[in-house]
């Protein structure tokens, strides 16, 4: 038996700590044997049901599930715990109030009387406020640990997805459904994607989860990897936070080959509600959406982003292929069509084929696309660059940028694409603040820092763009046409030296070793003057372009044959065309009118 010290109610539950009327320490109370004939002390009734009270129900009349073991479950209802009755003994009376023989007793229970109400005070009060002190450290613990665990993620980067079928052959796949995922989470309005460019950089390195958090700018990572076997095909996915490296989630879907466009689009629909992201049932709908029914016909598709991603002519005609053969399978795809348009363009751009051979076939792709679908972001950023480079209709060209800006708001592509059109435009400022935000994106996109690193050029700020092309490099020591920018740079800083180094560095990566080491032995005998002079008319060894050799007519002060040369590069729609009114190497021929006549025709505004 245990006794409270307080109110002396005794217990016969000796699993009872405290007690459960004023929560004091219970003490070992005085052994009853099963002979004797006390009663509890706290007991007003022997039996459960004595009185007239049924058991398990209060004297009130109510049902009482108490939830005590043993008898305390069918004494507790019937407990009174007033301070008269605390003191009583079963079947004896209160002794009178003027009683000598109990005086002592009579003092001592009036002292305790008058005790026990402030000690319930001070314990309810103190009870109270350890309540609030909970109740508050478990508002701010809920709130710290919840935003901790529930923070919408702003930025991730989708790293190319591991290939363990053990078969090359399946690469496009594993690299087509990276590409795919990372193009549809970049329509979310809140969601920064590193782009193909920086992700794909990481390709076959083995490094941690915080070393790609950091070097890439995001709050999470997510890993994929491909098993294919016979008609099978195993996705596992794994989504990790970039600080603590913990995994956020992770899926696993087992599918038929024929089931692989379903799977992207749920892929992408089921990442895109892990991040947390608030997303709208239109916002759902768009990530997840289908472009084809063909598994065929995607498949095509994806082997042709894959080897357009390649970049050289070789490779690009493969794509082209591709695109054609999902094409033929479904007439209705416009992101095949997308793909096609691309293609062309790229080609023209790494001298497969002349703007006029690719240029026609890339905007007629591309429209085809848009007229099937006409919310297709990177649609509109190419269609943006065929207009400014091929059609000079900067107008138009802006509207397609900003389009494809406002459909996808993290597109690299597409921030990249208007920050080249607002350097054509002489608008720089404009043009640096889109250049970083698509670096945002695509921080080691090769393309995007060489083509700030010229926007700062064209801006006059030589000293940064030089920095940037130094930046542009440390990411690839062997990207040639960063050489033949930096290359501009140098010769209208007057940096002799380092222009040749560059122009001929420039030359070795394309493989033509003679031509490197023709510019060197030529600057070497002749100086700079044997430059311009040599760099100024077609040569078998120096494949130029009738842009590159009128600037060095320019600078030689032949401004007839400069601006013939420059004509001619407008009727080859050779690319530097597009930024005639604001590169500097050309400003002595700016007052000419001649030059005046040709910049209205290339249709910049007046």
């Amino acid at each position: 038996m245990k006794r409270c010290p307080e109110c002396r109610r005794d217990y016969y539950d000796d699993t009872l700590l405290y007690c459960l009327d004023d929560g004091n320490a219970l003490l070992d109370g005085p052994a009853t044997g099963s002979g004797s004939t006390e009663e509890p002390a706290t007991a007003i009734l022997s039996e459960p049901g004595a009185g007239g009270v049924p058991a398990g129900a209060s004297p009130s009349g109510v049902q009482v599930a108490t939830g005590f073991r043993g008898g305390e479950d069918q004494t507790r209802p019937f407990i009174n715990t007033t301070d008269q009755t605390a003191i009583l003994r079963t079947g004896a009376e209160v002794e009178p109030q003027g009683s000598l023989g109990d005086l002592t007793e009579r003092q001592s229970l009036s002292a305790h009387r008058a005790a026990k109400p402030l000690r319930r005070r001070n314990k309810m009060v103190a009870a109270i406020g350890l309540a609030i002190l909970v109740m508050i450290a478990g508002f701010f613990g809920y709130r710290y640990f919840s935003s901790g665990n529930t923070k919408q993620i702003e930025s991730i980067a989708v790293m190319p997805f591991i290939n363990e079928s053990g078969n090359p052959d399946v690469e496009y796949l594993s690299d087509g459904m990276t590409e795919t995922l990372i193009s549809s989470l970049s329509q979310l309005p809140n969601l920064n994607v590193k782009g193909r460019s920086s992700v794909f950089r990481y390709k076959g390195k083995d490094m941690d989860t915080k070393t790609l958090g950091k070097e890439l700018g995001v709050q999470a990572v997510l890993y994929g990897r491909i098993i294919q076997r016979g008609d099978q095909l195993t996705l596992s996915l794994e989504l990790l936070d970039a600080v603590t490296e913990n995994v956020i989630w992770s899926g696993k879907y087992d599918r038929k080959q024929v089931d692989v466009v379903s799977l992207q689009s749920e892929i992408a629909r089921d990442v895109s509600t892990k991040l947390k992201s608030k997303l709208s049932g239109a916002e759902v709908a768009k990530v997840g959406k289908n472009y084809t029914a063909n598994p065929e016909a995607y498949q095509f598709y994806l082997k042709g982003r894959f080897y357009v991603a390649r970049r050289t002519p070789q490779d690009i005609r493969k794509a082209i292929e591709f695109f054609l053969r999902a094409i033929a399978l479904d007439q209705s795809y416009a992101l095949a069509f997308t793909g096609l348009g691309d293609a062309y363009q790229l080609l023209s751009a790494y001298g497969g084929a002349t703007a006029h051979e690719a240029m026609p076939k890339a905007k007629e792709a591309t429209l085809k696309a848009l007229s099937l679908d006409n919310d297709i972001a990177e649609a509109h950023s190419s269609l943006c660059g065929i207009f400014s480079t091929y059609d000079y209709d900067f107008d138009r060209a802006g509207l397609e940028c900003r389009r494809g800006i406002e459909l996808s708001p993290n597109d690299a592509t597409a921030h990249h694409s208007y920050g080249v059109l607002l350097t054509k435009l002489g608008r720089h400022e404009e043009s640096f603040a889109e250049f970083r935000r698509a670096l945002e994106n695509e921080p080691l996109s090769l393309a995007i820092n060489k083509n700030y690193g010229e926007s700062l050029f064209y801006a006059r700020h030589y000293e940064e763009s030089v920095e940037q092309f130094k930046k542009t490099l440390e990411l690839d020591a062997n990207f040639a046409p960063t050489y033949i920018s930096l290359a501009a740079v140098y010769q209208v800083m007057g940096k002799h030296g380092e222009c040749i180094e560059a122009l001929a560095k420039y030359q070795e990566l394309l493989n033509q070793p003679q031509s490197a080491a023709l510019i060197r032995e030529t600057f070497t005998k002749d100086g700079w003057q044997g430059i311009r002079q040599m760099m100024s008319q077609e040569t078998p060894l120096l494949s130029a372009s009738s842009y590159s050799i009128a600037v060095f007519l320019a600078e030689l002060g032949e401004k007839e044959k400069a601006i013939a040369a420059l004509n001619t590069a407008y009727e080859n729609r050779i690319y530097r065309v597009g930024h005639i009114m604001v590169d500097p190497r050309l400003d002595s021929l700016r007052p000419d009118p001649r030059f005046q006549e040709l910049i209205r025709k290339v249709g910049f505004p007046e």
